[in-house]
């Protein structure tokens, strides 16, 4: 089935599985380059087009083994204006280039709308700088401003959600949670952690989600996630306090590898999909909140399944909640 306008609050019953390491999977596995971590571009590559739709294909299939539904974010993480211009696009080019991101979700999950219980479509949205930078330069008022120009158009593809991926600042989490809200779409928001489980920028897990809860009012985010960091890295950041109901997703990367390192090897790091995907299960008995499960970088089907299974079985054996 198709998911309705909109994307509200957890179902019961319903699981959700998300893409992987979407550049890390097109560029070593099937050997695309990408400027600047663009993935968009690809869409005028008729050979990379064919590679993506074996990709999701294989995702999507993982979704359907394990009942999950799928919750899909595109191509769009560069789509914002000064990596735009940086690759060398107009701001309508650019939004051109966001609509057939959008399109291409749509057509390659059209065939599994009766194989799934839901379908869900997001844009993705990334820093205005550097993910692993500091990024401690801009302010709020400056993040709204910047990153309404990509929601604006995330809001006339339609989507269901808007994904915001590997934030590491408070100021800019906030601003475009404000941006989110002016343009009327859910903000799913992921930080990402360094190897001392914190925030580039400083601030803790906590520190983060209180103070953008706080500094948005009513502009907050609709949940909150974390991507880009392993269980090892993110679970020491994972302290008790009603604070974690406003974790709604984790997509981890397949190795217990610093981030920057992984970026050096110039191949693609699987890590262990079985161990990954038991630690997944684990957090799954722990957190039962999260109802959104996927992957970051070094993750594909493999991992997928390991973490389906693993998710599904923690969920069978919790006790079903009062009518």
């Amino acid at each position: 089935m198709t998911h309705a306008p909109g994307f509200s609050g957890p179902e019961p019953g319903i699981l959700y599985l998300t893409e992987g390491g979407t550049e890390t999977e097109v560029m070593f596995r099937y050997g695309h380059q990408l400027r600047e971590f663009a993935m968009f571009e690809l869409l005028d590559n008729p050979a990379a087009v064919a590679d993506l739709k074996d990709m999701y294909r294989r995702y999507l299939d993982a979704a359907a083994r394990h009942g999950f539904g799928a919750l899909m974010a595109g191509f769009d993480y560069r789509a914002s204006p000064d990596w735009g211009e940086k690759l060398g696009y107009s701001p309508e080019g650019l939004a051109e280039m966001q609509h057939r991101c959008i399109d291409f979700l749509r057509e390659v999950s059209a065939p599994y709308r009766d194989d799934l219980p839901d379908i869900a479509i997001c844009g993705c949205v990334g820093p205005r700088g550097d993910a692993y930078a500091l990024n401690r330069d801009i302010t709020a008022e400056e993040a709204e401003e910047y990153h309404a120009t990509q929601l604006d158009t995330l809001k006339a593809c339609d989507v269901d959600l808007v994904w915001a991926a590997t934030f590491n600042n408070v100021p800019e989490a906030v601003g475009l949670s404000r941006a989110a809200a002016a343009a009327g779409l859910p903000l799913n928001l992921h930080f990402t952690l360094t190897g001392d489980s914190r925030l580039r920028s400083g601030p803790s897990l906590r520190e983060s989600i209180e103070a953008t809860d706080a500094q948005a009012g009513d502009a907050r985010p609709e949940s909150y996630g974390i991507n880009c960091s392993h269980p090892v890295e993110f679970e020491p950041a994972l302290e008790p306090g009603g604070w974690t109901r406003r974790i709604r997703a984790l997509r981890p990367n397949a190795a217990k590898m610093d981030k920057i390192a992984l970026c050096k090897l110039g191949h693609i790091e699987d890590g262990d999909p079985e161990e990954l995907g038991r630690m997944m299960g684990d957090l799954a008995r722990r957190y039962p909140q999260i109802d959104i499960w996927g992957g970051c970088c070094g993750t594909w089907d493999r991992h997928f399944d390991e973490i389906a299974r693993e998710v599904r079985a923690a969920r069978d054996e919790m006790p079903a909640a009062p009518a």
